[in-house]
């Protein structure tokens, strides 16, 4: 085997990855039923990944074809990999990943309502924190979607003290289709898989879903303020729309800290 004919082997997971995606087509449309029904009430649709499920949440928003309505939770103790070890490194966040009751302190920071949903996404479905952020989701009266690797979670164990998953806390559960492992290229001479696929499996979901909520909130009239280029819209209608999007965002946001400690 040729060293190029990797990438082959790689793509051709990456299609079938795709056609997993494809296969849950009613799954995602149940899912931004959900979430469209939750911005066309002013909430918000909260993300959370912690480790490298947090590319899905910036994935989601914001970024360039995405639109306000959802908010990124995103911990850098449990997601600044950069630099590796020493201070801030990766061993201290794999060990917060499953510390009991950082959900719980993390969710305090909001004032959530039954009118929102949650995304949360973990490969395993297996660490505390996620499984925790959907399980205090959930306490709240929140619809819950999880995205996991469905069979690299099968295969795996929970941290969780009661062994349950992620899914097992979700209303829904979409799958990357990723193997056990994530990794999907054997290289001849090397005993370990290289070449996670979760990510491109969790992309193609949230942008589908991401599709899914604009058209339901377009043709309800009410069309998304969409992060766009320069080079698509021009100059000054992209700075436009940057600018609604972000205030729309803030005005959102308002609403989650106006009435946090009330009891009545």
């Amino acid at each position: 085997m040729q060293p190029n004919s990797l990438t082959g082997d790689y793509l051709q997971r990456c299609r079938a990855l795709l056609d997993v995606v494809e296969r849950q087509t009613p799954a995602i449309q149940q899912a931004a039923d959900w979430f469209a029904q939750t911005i066309f009430a002013g909430r918000m649709v909260h993300l959370f990944g912690s480790g490298h499920s947090r590319i899905l949440v910036e994935e989601m928003w914001p970024r360039y074809g995405s639109f306000p309505g959802f908010n990124p939770i995103v911990e850098l103790s449990l997601s600044f990999h950069n630099l590796v070890v020493g201070a801030n490194g990766q061993r201290q966040a794999m060990f917060l990943e499953n510390v009991s009751g950082l959900a719980e302190r993390i969710l305090r920071n909001f004032d959530l309502s039954d009118r929102d949903c949650a995304l949360v996404a973990s490969s395993s479905g297996c660490n505390v924190v996620p499984i925790e952020m959907a399980e205090q989701f959930k306490k709240r009266g929140l619809r819950v979607v999880a995205i996991i690797s469905r069979a690299h979670s099968e295969a795996s164990t929970s941290r969780h003290p009661s062994g349950r998953k992620l899914q097992d806390f979700a209303d829904l559960v979409l799958d990357t289709g990723a193997p056990v492992g994530d990794a999907m290229v054997r290289v001849p001479g090397l005993d370990t898989p290289v070449a996670p696929g979760s990510t491109i499996g969790g992309c193609a979901l949230v942008n589908a879903l991401k599709a899914e909520v604009a058209a339901r909130l377009t043709q309800a009239g009410q069309p998304p303020k969409v992060l766009t280029a320069g080079a698509v819209v021009g100059a000054a209608k992209a700075t436009e729309l940057f600018e609604a999007a972000y205030d729309e965002h803030a005005r959102r946001m308002a609403k989650l800290y106006e009435s946090l400690g009330q009891t009545t």
